[in-house]
Order: structure tokens, then C-alpha cells, then sequence
């Protein structure tokens, strides 16, 4: 193989690097064995026998840069020994990159997405702890030991890409999103600034643009964040900086006692992230949702009520479209309508992507196409209704199964985000750039340093079009209507809700020693043990993994949550069966 730049190490894998025509390449050849050398006359001698340096030549540039040679390095047998110097050198390292990423492509992404294979391997913690090795030795490791080191961890962590990993609002091992992250870890950028991340700053105000577009925004804003709980500390912060500009300078003291309102359903993150900002959790008021769980109008408009009789101002709404746990979108209309009423800050936490816009764009209005819910969630999933709302939060490491982590802030307000987090920080952000300093984004984020969770996204985007993404979240809303048809009609099943209102589906397992004794006083405490003992069964085997919880008064029951598009119906007969096989002796 051509002796070629670290810059080429994946491309190399396959035997072709993107950076060098087939009239460029040389004749040397890499030798990969235990005793490998750089053969002298490659395209980079990194290391001159002189001494006296060696030239790098790029590609369409006169001249060359003249690198000073390291003395004591050499061209020759390569160390196993791991270094202390933070600079991979393909002398030394490449054996040790190619060896890696073997074992992760083999082990850590085809095994571990096998259906053949454990979900997880389960170990108590005590013994796991011993196995992992964690502590330090004061010298250095070998190569061949870090290796090893990677295998075990690959072998006992979770395998969130295998099909049958069904536990979380995430899952699934994209390829495309794969490499991008890859390549953003080799790349190792922050985006704050355009002069250290010119390709990233231009990318996410692209990406961005592009997705308030899709939601219906015209202009606005928009930030990548670390995860959508942060996403949601961002609506807190814009909505209370939009009503209080004076808070950013003067504190909490500076205003009212301030109320935000949300569903009793809805996400953790928003009571937390209230905490955080100095609200109190006390100040989120919880609001009502019916049957179906979905926030109620009337109880929200009594919340505010309750609100001014106490002296306190409300300034903000957090609706859901797609509830963590029943997957309930919030009546968006009519919560917009009173946010208009009481001037408050109207926020939406989407689970289901938008990209689902443009398609039920395209196909007749009012109609489900899915065969899951009603009119109701055609409307909800409107652009329009979005157009009501002064931010969103979009998680595309949810439904679209980007890599995590993948979330975004969209706002319709323009200079929200950088009034009220900008510090103007002289070193990093100065005006007086030879650029335009408007790409230079990093001054409306609360982070500093920040990785490029654009990229990963983004080349999805491209490798898939917008068709592919919506043929995506196509088959996952397929998948669930098998799966809740199925279970419908499948002795000792029975769903929580009777028509699941997304790809969420929450069903009970009863298995058959508790069949026909609903009346029983003890039945409900019966049940609500049968979930964990199945849960701790398919752990302790690796067969799947699917959560359980219960909500309000009701006892534990299991959600399936689809989001991996390589599922297909004979997967779901998979996790009926297996369900059934772990409980039917309960």
C-alpha cells in the first residue's frame, strides 16, 4: 500500500487516499508486519537518514515548506510502546491506527449491529470493574495492550446499534453518520470562530438555515447543542432574557418571580434546567394532560391564573410534540393562542423530526398516513402550527438516529441568543478580524470550546437527500403500526394506549397466571413486578433491551421506541416472542 499522510488513514483502509491522483502515487509499499518500516522514496519522508530535514509538497502550491528534522528520529523499526508526544507520526503510529480501526469496524460496529449477536454481555458492577482495568500504571502501555484494552470495552458496553437495542429515544448505528463523527475526531475542531473552523462555521449556518426552514421559520436563529435537555435550558434562558433583558446584568433580582409552565408529561430537563438558571423547580408549573397525554388548554389557562393572583409573572410555555413516554403531542393552536393572550415565550420540544413536515406536505391534508393516529396529528405536525412558536428544540439523534450526540435550538427571533449569552471575550472574538466576524458564531453559545456535531448530520443529509430521510422515519412509523396491530390482537398483550400517538408504543406483557383476575385488589401491584423481572431476564441473557416505567397511576409497563429503519415486521414478531418467552412462567 501506498506509504501515505495520517491525513489518508481511513481512505488507506481501502486502499485509496482522496488526496493524491493515481498519477501521484508511488511505488514504496507500507510493511505491516511486526517489524514494519517506511521504506525510503515514499511520497513524505517524514524522516531524512541525513538528518538534515525533510520537504513536504502540497499539491498546487509553488514551493515547498521546509520542516526542521527531530534528532534521534530516524527512518527505521517502529516502537510498540506507546509514546508521551501528542503527534501521530506514521512511522510509529500507523500499525497501531490500521489495528484500531480493525477492531472497530469489526467488533465495535459489524459484530456489535449483528442480530446474531448479544445486545449486551451483563456483568455486576464489582466484577466488571476488575475486568476493565482502571487503574493507572506510572509507565506506558503498549500498543498491543491498548488493543486488548479496546476489545474489552467494546465487548462489555451496551450495543446501541444492534436492532434489537429498543430502550432508549435513540438507537441505531448510522453509516454515514458514523464516518462523519470519525472524521470530526480526526479533525479534533471547536467552532467558535471562522478562522479556527472555516468549513464548520459555514456548515452549520447552512444546516441551520436549511432546518428553520423546514419548520417554517422565516429568518430566526439557531445554535447546535450538547443534547436536547440544554437545548431546552437555551428556550428558558432566550424567553426570560426576551421579557427581562435587564436579568443578563443585574440578576434575578432584578425582576418579578417568573413562572414557566409545562406538561406534568413532558421531559425532566425543563425542571432542571429551571434549577440551573435560578427559577427554582418550584416556578415550573405542571400542567394537566388528559387521557391521552396531551397538555390541557383549560388547566394551563387556570396554572396563569393561579400565577397573577399570586404576584408572580408567567413568560413561558413548553410544549411537546412527541411526550418522552407516550409520545403525546400537545394541542400547539390553542397553547399558542393563550402565549399570545399573556405575552409569554412559546417553546416546542419535537421528538417526531420535522423532516415529517414535507411529507405529510405531500400527501392529502387530514389524512394519517400511517394508519396510527387521526387528524389531530397531521395538524400537529403542520409547519404552520411551528410558525406559532418562538423556538423549537430538534433532536436529530432521536428519530433520525443521527450520532449522539445531534441537537439544535431554532429560534424566529434574530439576535435572541447572542443578547443574552454574549461576553464579547477580546482574545477570541475580536472586531477587528480581516474577515466578517458574523461567521465568527461561538459568542451566542454558553460553551467555549464546542465539537462540530454539524458534520456528522450534515453528511447524513447529503448521503441520504431529504427523499431518504423521510423514507426513513416512513419505515419506523410502519414498523409501529405492525407492532401495535399485532399486539392488538395478541393474547396476554394489551396497550396503554389503544392508538399510540407516535413510534412510541406502551403495552403491558400479563402473563398467564394474572389473565382473567383484573378485578383482583392486589392486581395492579402484581403486574407493576412483572416488567422488571422480564427486563432483568432479557439483561442477563442479552436477547434485547426495551425500557419500562410507570406514569401517574398506572403500573409498569413496557414502550417500544422505533427509530432504527433496518427493522422490518419479522424484527417485531422478534420482540413479541421474546417478551413472551422471557414472562410466560411469571
Amino acid at each position: 500500500m501506498p506509504a501515505e499522510s495520517n491525513a489518508c488513514l481511513i481512505s488507506a483502509y481501502t486502499q485509496t487516499c482522496p488526496f493524491e491522483s493515481d498519477s501521484e502515487k508511488t511505488g514504496s509499499e507500507y510493511n505491516s508486519s511486526d517489524d514494519e518500516t517506511l521504506e525510503a522514496g515514499s511520497k513524505f519522508d517524514h524522516f531524512r537518514a541525513s538528518g538534515a530535514g525533510y520537504r513536504f509538497t502540497s499539491g498546487g502550491l509553488a514551493g515547498e515548506l521546509q520542516v526542521p528534522a527531530r534528532e534521534g528520529k530516524p527512518a527505521g523499526k517502529t516502537s510498540g510502546v506507546c509514546s508521551y508526544e501528542s503527534l501521530p507520526e506514521q512511522v510509529r503510529h500507523e500499525r497501531f491506527f490500521r489495528d484500531a480501526f480493525e477492531v472497530l469496524l469489526r467488533d465495535g460496529v459489524f459484530k456489535a449491529t449483528s442480530r446474531g449477536n448479544k445486545v449486551n454481555e451483563w456483568v455486576n458492577p464489582e466484577e466488571l470493574e476488575k475486568k476493565l482495568e482502571l487503574g493507572f500504571n506510572a509507565g506506558p502501555s503498549s500498543h498491543g495492550k491498548l488493543i486488548d484494552l479496546m476489545k474489552t470495552v467494546i465487548q462489555y458496553s451496551v450495543k446501541t446499534g444492534h436492532p434489537y437495542f429498543v430502550n432508549q429515544l435513540f438507537s441505531s448505528v448510522d453509516p454515514y453518520g458514523l464516518v462523519g463523527q470519525w472524521l470530526a475526531d480526526a479533525l479534533n475542531p471547536s467552532v467558535y470562530t471562522y478562522e479556527v473552523s472555516p468549513v464548520f462555521s459555514l456548515m452549520e449556518e447552512h444546516v441551520l438555515a436549511q432546518m428553520r426552514t423546514i419548520v417554517g421559520f422565516q429568518g430566526g436563529d439557531g445554535i447546535f447543542c450538547p443534547g436536547g435537555s440544554m437545548a431546552n435550558g437555551y428556550a428558558i434562558s432566550c424567553a426570560r432574557h426576551h421579557a427581562f433583558p435587564q436579568i443578563k446584568t443585574q440578576g434575578l433580582a432584578s425582576c418579578p418571580r417568573l413562572v414557566l409552565y409545562t406538561s406534568e408529561d413532558a421531559h425532566y430537563s425543563i425542571k432542571k434546567l429551571a434549577a440551573f438558571e435560578g427559577l427554582g423547580s418550584d416556578n415550573v408549573y405542571l400542567i394537566k394532560t388528559d387521557a391521552r397525554g396531551r397538555m390541557l388548554p383549560e388547566s394551563l389557562r387556570g396554572e396563569i391564573q393561579r400565577t397573577l393572583a399570586e404576584g408572580a409573572v408567567p413568560f413561558m410555555v413548553s410544549a411537546t410534540s412527541g411526550t418522552t413516554v407516550l409520545g403525546a403531542f400537545d394541542p400547539i393552536p390553542a397553547i399558542a393562542d393563550i402565549c399570545a393572550e399573556y405575552d409569554m415565550w412559546l417553546h416546542v420540544e419535537l421528538f417526531i423530526s420535522s423532516m415529517k413536515f414535507t411529507a405529510l406536505g405531500r400527501k392529502e391534508p387530514h389524512v394519517d398516513p400511517y394508519g396510527l393516529v387521526g387528524q389531530w396529528l397531521a395538524d400537529a405536525l403542520n409547519p404552520s402550527v411551528h410558525l406559532l412558536a418562538d423556538s423549537v428544540t430538534w433532536n436529530p439523534h432521536k428519530l433520525l438516529t443521527a450520532p449522539q450526540q445531534c441537537s439544535v435550538f431554532l429560534t424566529r427571533h434574530q439576535s435572541v441568543l447572542t443578547e443574552c449569552h454574549s461576553a464579547s471575550a477580546s482574545y477570541l472574538f475580536q472586531k477587528d478580524k480581516f474577515y466578517d466576524t458574523k461567521y465568527d458564531s461561538g459568542d451566542k453559545h454558553i460553551q467555549c470550546g464546542r465539537k462540530p456535531d454539524v458534520l456528522k448530520f450534515w453528511f447524513m443529509w447529503k448521503a441520504k437527500g431529504t427523499d431518504g430521510l423521510e423514507a426513513h422515519i416512513d419505515k419506523s412509523f410502519d414498523n409501529a403500526k405492525y407492532f401495535t396491530d399485532k399486539i392488538r390482537h395478541r393474547p396476554g398483550f394489551k396497550l396503554v394506549l389503544d392508538e399510540p400517538e407516535c413510534t412510541n408504543i406502551s403495552f403491558w406483557y400479563i402473563p398467564p397466571s394474572l389473565r382473567g383476575k383484573e378485578d383482583q385488589a392486589d392486581f395492579n401491584e402484581l403486574l407493576h413486578k412483572v416488567a422488571p423481572k422480564i427486563k432483568e431476564r432479557m439483561m442477563k441473557s442479552g436477547s434485547m433491551m426495551i425500557t419500562y416505567q410507570p406514569i401517574h397511576a398506572l403500573p409498569n409497563f413496557f414502550r417500544l421506541v422505533l427509530q432504527n429503519s433496518a427493522l422490518d415486521h419479522s424484527d417485531m414478531d422478534y420482540f413479541i416472542d421474546e417478551i413472551e418467552r422471557l414472562g410466560h412462567d411469571l
